[in-house]
């Protein structure tokens, strides 16, 4: 029974992190502090109910200051050496994230 509801739980916490990384994509260009506050409290809702962050959650924010990365405007993306290299204006910090090319035979 408790890990059912502890499943459940889950389950509304990442529907609750997904609405409001959405919301901080919204409100962005309005109001960029809203949008940084949007992470913060998904990130702290998946830290409480213990949730890993999808990939594509994780690289929607900075890793150093927690603001919410829109590129072009506040970060820069650029790929070296099978890396992909995002860099924050706000903090002046580098996330490298390795990939892999994919095959073609």
């Amino acid at each position: 029974m408790q890990k059912n509801n502890k499943i459940q739980q889950q389950k509304i916490a990442l529907e609750r992190i997904k609405i409001l990384f959405k919301e901080a994509d919204q409100v962005f260009k309005e109001d960029p502090k809203l949008a940084n506050r949007y992470v913060k409290l998904a990130r702290k809702l998946a830290m409480k109910i213990n949730i890993r962050l999808d990939k594509n959650l994780k690289r929607k924010f900075c890793k150093y200051c927690y603001s919410f990365l829109k590129p072009g405007i506040n970060c820069r993306i650029r790929t070296r050496e099978n890396k992909l290299i995002y860099y924050c204006f706000n903090c002046k910090n580098y996330t490298r994230i390795p990939f892999r090319k994919v095959k073609t035979s």
